[in-house]
């Protein structure tokens, strides 16, 4: 680059002292070359600064500067949406309930901020960093170890908890038969007896970094293998239990909680000092983090977060229920045990079975004996009066009752197929119905229309109206015909249904 100013500057004294007897053109000349290779100089020097996108030394990946998009930005849009983690521990479905540590948090934070929660689901650490940055998500709620390359991408918050990183190994095969120190004998305790041995790992992880660091500390190499990005390490630990890999690295929390599943692997062998564990979130985003760590510091005041911590991490036969179970995302394919009648219903009816599904957990939870306050009854919370109109004779028999229900679906949706054509918008209206009663939502369409609402679209128009139905001026009106209503319940109850349809669809195949 001096190269360049070097080069304009000694063309500019040439052009100048050529002659002194120059003509008018001869000096429009060489004033237009003097510019243009002034721009030149400047087009190049421009071409040869740093983007804002920067180079992870160590990865060799591209990191995005982060958007702006704070606090302010995310309560004005309505929801906070977090990047987490399917795994035991962090997010997954177990008997059609949505658990997990990192979003029972999550939820409890989302209520704090006064916004709705938004899911998305990364397998991959280097894909949920770039995420962050680029504004898709606000906040990596993954199982992070706090580290000092990892600080150069995100602000960290407070820290969750430490741990510290084990070596996972297979025991013996005939363990149960030896005694503990026949046992000891044969697996590796000393972390020298590493070098030249193959650990794999999960790409761009914490234990990568570890291990290279463990390597200088005991003068030999150890040979990482950094496994497929997507692969998560719950799998790693799985593939040692299944002899496919010899080792393998985890956070000690993590691996209790999976050694409960796997008797036969062996978690003894530290790897690390305890490391903090914390979530991130975008380095610009000073008011997101300042009230999440806010929030984080009055949650440990309380008995709350113990009770979550200890839930997921300090209740190993309650992790290994959940872990084998059908009816969990995680090795199972199961919503609940009435899946096949819930198919069958909602096949008939045209919708994705997970949605129905997701209806039906939010009206009973799968208990097909709730009764509700108001005489509702069954999977599907069938009042009296309608489960006579389909011939429902056993209110708790579930599949009489699933599929009594999914005739008054059927029904409604044919009622309102006749003008709300957009699928989407008709499923709302649908559940609206089903909740609160056909009356009250044509009220609030018929609402919608007179103050200029689009009739026709629920979110921001016939949902608005819905809600008025509690004020005077609204339930007093010439056009409605049902009186007050207190809708709130219906609003709320067709937002929590598709909230648990998208959420069903992430961890759940179709």
């Amino acid at each position: 680059m001096m190269f360049l100013f070097f080069c304009y500057f000694i063309t500019c004294f040439a052009l100048t002292n050529y002659s002194n007897d120059i003509t008018e053109t001869q000096f429009f000349m060489n004033y237009f070359l003097k510019l243009f290779f002034l721009a030149i100089t400047v087009l190049l020097f421009n071409c040869t600064q740093p983007i804002k996108e920067s180079r992870d030394n160590n990865k060799g990946t591209i990191v995005e500067a982060p958007v702006e998009f704070d606090l302010a930005k995310i309560k004005e849009r309505g929801s906070l949406r977090a990047l987490v983690d399917n795994s035991s521990t962090s997010y997954f479905i177990y008997k059609g309930q949505l658990m997990g540590y990192e979003y029972e948090l999550l939820t409890l934070l989302a209520k704090s901020l006064n916004v709705d929660l938004d899911i998305i689901v990364k397998k991959s650490i280097d894909d949920a960093f770039q995420s962050l940055n680029k504004g898709e998500g606000d906040i990596i709620a993954f199982t992070l170890t706090v580290t000092k390359e990892r600080q150069e991408r995100v602000a960290f918050t407070h820290s969750h908890y430490t741990t510290r990183q084990v070596l996972v190994q297979k025991k013996p095969e005939n363990w149960r038969n030896m005694k503990i120190h026949e046992t000891e004998k044969l697996l590796l305790r000393n972390q020298v007896d590493l070098i030249g041995e193959e650990v794999h790992v999960r790409k761009s992880s914490s234990y990568v970094n570890r291990l290279n660091n463990l390597s200088e500390e005991i003068g030999g190499d150890i040979v990482v293998v950094e496994d497929q990005r997507e692969v998560e390490t719950e799998l790693m630990i799985k593939k040692v239990s299944d002899g496919e890999i010899k080792y393998t690295i985890a956070d000690e929390d993590i691996a209790l909680v999976n050694a409960s599943y796997y008797a036969n692997i062996d978690i003894n062998t530290p790897i690390s000092f305890p490391q903090q564990i914390a979530w991130g979130v975008r380095k610009n985003a000073n008011d997101l983090l300042f009230a999440i760590n806010n929030w984080q510091q009055q949650l440990k005041k309380e008995s709350t977060y113990n009770v979550i911590y200890n839930k997921y991490f300090k209740s190993p036969r309650a992790s290994k229920t959940r872990q084998s179970s059908d009816f969990s995302s995680i090795s199972g394919d199961k919503i609940s045990i009435y899946d096949d009648i819930i198919k069958q219903a909602a096949d008939s009816l045209g919708w994705d079975w997970r949605l129905l599904a997701a209806q039906i957990y939010q009206e009973s939870a799968f208990d097909p004996n709730e009764t509700s306050w108001a005489g509702a009854v069954g999977l599907m919370q069938l009042m009296p009066e309608t489960g006579k109109r389909y011939h429902l004779k056993n209110f708790t028999n579930p599949k009489q009752n699933i599929m009594a229900g999914m005739e008054h679906v059927k029904h409604l949706n044919s009622l309102w197929s006749k003008t709300v054509h957009n699928k989407q918008d008709r499923i709302k209206f649908v559940l609206a119905s089903y909740n609160v009663g056909l009356g009250h939502v044509v009220d609030a369409r018929d609402l919608a229309i007179k103050y200029g609402k689009n009739p026709l679209v629920w979110e921001d128009n016939v949902a608005v109206y819905l809600l008025n139905k509690s004020q005077s001026k609204y339930f007093t009106d010439e056009v409605v015909k049902s009186g007050y209503c207190r809708c709130e319940e219906p609003v709320n109850y067709v937002k929590n249904v598709l909230s648990r349809y998208e959420k069903y669809k992430q961890l759940m195949e179709e």
